[in-house]
């Protein structure tokens, strides 16, 4: 069972999507857990054969638990294995059901095709033929307002998990902050002309340059990017950003997407909405919520001018960035109106101190005034 945060102690494994005796790539979706974040899919990290399932359905396992036996050498089908499990189960393990005349489909899916009030039988299957959760995730809709979110995320757990990362993080990390309210007004000009030639699908909201901006900048400030464990800090080789996204209902959630800083805008762009619309439809993979290496948090529009942000343990910094503003501002010796943006850097005085902050502050600057070279 991997960690998938430092809030997290353990998950309940809601469906296997991957039977003994199957090869398995490297990025294949193995399982499906259920976290106080939601559903979350377990990818595998190797090539190989799926030997052994050692998990059922429904089954509370405890984080580092084995859960599953990939033989990584074997390069050709094995013969299925009779799934052995760690504990007996309370119930028996489940098993997709077969439907007249239809594929079959997992009790998992079963459960929530019914929250979200959908007929089973107009889902389509994968192509084993069976209906699992991602199929009827993906045909499933928003839940009203008065349910409080989407179906199988319980915000009470996630602001409960919530509360218990934070907690950790003000006990165990000696914060420091240090924060510069910085001109991004050749920023929002450069977006502006930028937009002017895309269509409108493929037109870029600001937190696109500027979260690739903060990546590369944070390239040269190498101590503000990776994880403090054991007394020891490791420093991360690529930029993979946190993104802190709320979510409909009152979660919050920060899934990475990888090497920020070597992507294109297009490429970035295409992540990003990506990503948002995976974390407000419940879906999202294990890999994005445990390889963070700094979180980027936006407050975006009409919100407040700074952010205070708490750093996720193990990472040993987060960058908030509040609302842009129109303020007098003195350039060449005179008042000018520009857009300004306060952004702040809350590090760990394990690893760094505000000299840091202020020279990684000091080098976006400098790149916000020339964002088309940035």
């Amino acid at each position: 069972m991997p960690s998938l945060g430092a809030d997290m102690e353990a998950g309940t494994l809601v469906e296997w999507l991957k039977q003994p005796g199957d090869v398995i790539h490297r990025g294949d979706v193995l399982a499906v857990v259920e976290t106080q974040k939601g559903a979350i899919e377990i990818e595998v990290f190797s090539d190989g054969v799926l030997r052994d399932c050692r998990a059922s359905p429904g089954d509370h396992v405890p984080v580092g638990e084995v859960i599953a036996i990939l033989d990584s050498d074997k390069t050709s089908v094995m013969p299925a294995v009779k799934p052995s499990f760690s504990a007996v189960p309370s119930h028996k393990p489940a098993t997709a059901e077969r439907l007249p005349g239809k594929p079959r489909i997992t009790p998992a899916a079963r459960r929530l095709a019914q929250q979200l009030g959908l007929n089973v039988r107009n889902i389509a299957a994968d192509s084993s033929g069976v209906v699992g959760l991602r199929q009827v995730q993906a045909n499933s809709t928003e839940t009203s307002p008065a349910e409080g979110g989407r179906a199988g995320i319980d915000f009470k757990e996630m602001r409960k998990a919530i509360a218990v990362a934070m907690a950790r993080s003000n006990r165990e990390i000696p914060h420091y902050y240090v924060s510069s309210d910085i001109d991004v007004t050749a920023l929002m000009d450069w977006l502006a002309h930028e937009n002017a030639s895309r269509s409108v699908a493929d037109r870029l909201l600001y937190a696109v340059p500027l979260f690739r901006i903060l990546a590369r900048t944070l390239v040269d400030t190498p101590e503000l990017n990776g994880h403090y464990e054991q007394n020891t800090f490791s420093p991360a080789q690529t930029v993979n950003a946190g993104i802190a996204i709320a979510m409909r209902g009152g979660g919050l959630v920060a899934p990475s997407i990888r090497d920020v800083a070597g992507k294109s805008i297009d490429e970035l762009r295409i992540s990003l909405t990506d990503l948002v619309g995976r974390v407000r439809s419940g879906r999202l993979r294990s890999s994005e919520l445990s390889n963070a290496t700094v979180t980027f948090s936006n407050l975006g529009e009409r919100t407040a001018n700074t952010l205070m942000p708490i750093i996720y343990p193990p990472q040993v910094a987060i960058i908030g960035c509040g609302q842009i503003v129109s303020r007098p501002w003195v350039k060449d010796g005179e008042v000018h109106v520009r857009q300004i943006m306060s952004i702040t850097v809350a590090g760990d005085h394990r690893v760094s101190d505000g000299r840091s902050a202020a020279r990684f502050l000091s080098r976006l600057e400098q790149r916000l005034t020339a964002p088309e070279d940035s």
